[in-house]
């Protein structure tokens, strides 16, 4: 990256409302940078904070969709609930966990909500979906309850800690948002051994009880030190001119080339790429649900063993938890697209492995290709967060992001509900094939995708940006 630094407002350092000094420049593709306030002048402490409290928060909420599967039989039968009543429950709370995301955004990007602020509400609404699934045996109340309530909640907490660490880490974002997204799946391994082993309808009141309080102690506690910085930051110690100039720096922009501008909600969807990746999100997140929603009873279904049945799911859920990690540091390496291309066509390979392991009763080979799925099913989460910035910049990115990641809401609807009559009508064979085939026409739209406003040899006009 080559540019003459300019300085805007007319003056080399300019206090903001807190006497802070700072500088903004522009580098030759247009692109903004305020430069001169270090993490410490805005926060008080090192952004280090702004990772490891939003994976803290991610991992409290993830008992919602990686443990709830492991939980449905004990639910059924303490509530009267048929098998479909309660893959409805989880698919509606993955259509409001998913829905609030570009509303939030808005509202976060118009001032109206702060983070603190969607964290502080998030919390009780996640602890008032728990304790709904405990009280409340009334089917429609406890979709209302769990599903609306406890959807909306875990949305707003999921949505702001994904937003929160890309804007602090402009320079590392890949690394540090997989990272972050990985806790939203490991973080609910705990969850999936005690709805195996320790939750019966005797004691399922209280262990519901205990959750609901837990996931909200943990996320209110991380919210109070929450905080945005302000648009078109960078770190102080990080030249944004010549951080691509050589070593490691230069490789990740060479993959991953900056946004040529910051795109509105509206640029983003006429360039065609931001509905195309809402697309690609939809099929792949659809079958990433169906598996996390039928791995458990499948197991048992072909004969295995209660204990293979909720190893499965615990290697699903870390192995989703650390892949996403493990692709986001290789997206920053060999480009996002690329590394969002080869996680979705594992994605797909591992839901025929997962037949073949029970057409052959193999244990082994079904703990092997849950790994696989694992895999796929959550690695694609921060490459999508990632590329979203990437593509259409950061200044608009809770939007921008609002809108791809509400292709997931679609997702909960087939993925869950609309997978249970599939496994009904076609068995599971049938409907994890169908699965498989969806991944691949997903890869396939993937490879579609490519920055807008970028020629091939990475050039550009530049373009005016909104500054802070």
């Amino acid at each position: 990256m080559t540019a003459e630094p300019m300085a805007s407002k007319g003056a080399p350092d300019d206090p903001d409302a807190s006497g802070r000094a700072y500088r903004e420049v522009t580098d030759a593709r247009g692109r903004v940078y305020r430069i001169g306030e270090t993490d410490r002048d805005i926060l008080g402490h090192s952004r280090k904070f702004m990772v490891y409290l939003p994976w803290v928060a991610m991992m409290a909420i993830s008992v919602f969709e990686y443990a709830y599967g492991s939980a449905e039989d004990t639910l059924s039968h303490a509530h009267g609930w048929t098998q479909s009543n309660t893959f409805w429950i989880l698919s509606v709370w993955v259509f409001f966990q998913a829905g609030i995301a570009f509303p939030a955004g808005w509202l976060r990007e118009k001032g109206i909500l702060t983070a603190r602020g969607a964290m502080y509400l998030g919390s009780v609404m996640c602890a008032a979906g728990f304790l709904a699934l405990s009280h409340l045996s009334n089917v429609l109340l406890a979709i209302l309850g769990f599903g609306v309530i406890g959807g909306l909640g875990s949305g707003l907490v999921y949505a702001t800690c994904i937003n929160m660490v890309g804007k602090w880490f402009p320079e590392r974002r890949g690394a540090k948002t997989g990272f972050v997204n990985g806790g939203f799946a490991y973080g609910s391994l705990p969850f999936i051994f005690i709805f195996n082993y320790g939750f019966d309808t005797a004691d399922y009141h209280r262990v519901l009880d205990l959750i609901g309080c837990y996931v909200m102690i943990v996320v209110l506690s991380s919210a109070v030190f929450f905080k945005d910085p302000p648009k078109n930051w960078w770190p102080a110690d990080i030249d944004p001119l010549t951080h691509g100039g050589s070593g490691k720096g230069a490789a990740s922009l060479s993959k991953n080339p900056p946004a040529v501008k910051q795109y509105t909600p509206k640029e983003a969807i006429r360039t065609g790429m931001l509905p195309l990746m809402w697309i690609a999100l939809v099929m792949t997140a659809g079958v990433s649900i169906f598996g996390i929603s039928f791995q458990v009873d499948f197991a048992k279904e072909v004969g295995f063993g209660p204990l293979v049945a909720a190893s499965s799911m615990g290697v699903m859920a870390v192995v989703n938890g650390v892949g996403r990690g493990v692709v986001g540091w290789l997206s920053d390496t060999y480009g996002r697209k690329q590394t969002l291309v080869f996680v979705i066509v594992v994605l797909g390979l591992a839901q025929f492995g997962v037949i073949w392991a029970g057409d052959v009763h193999s244990e082994a080979l079904f703990l092997f290709f849950a790994f696989l799925s694992g895999f796929g099913g959550g690695a694609f989460y921060p490459m999508f967060a990632a590329l979203t910035p990437d593509y259409f910049g950061e200044n608009y990115n809770a939007t921008n992001y609002g809108l791809v990641y509400s292709g997931k809401l679609i997702s909960g609807l087939f993925g869950g509900g609309l997978g249970s009559m599939v496994v009904a009508a076609w068995g599971y064979d049938g409907a994890y094939a169908l699965a498989g085939g969806v991944s691949m026409v997903a890869a396939v739209i993937a490879l579609l995708l490519r920055q807008p406003g970028r020629t091939t040899d990475r050039t550009s006009t530049p373009q005016p940006q909104p500054v802070g």
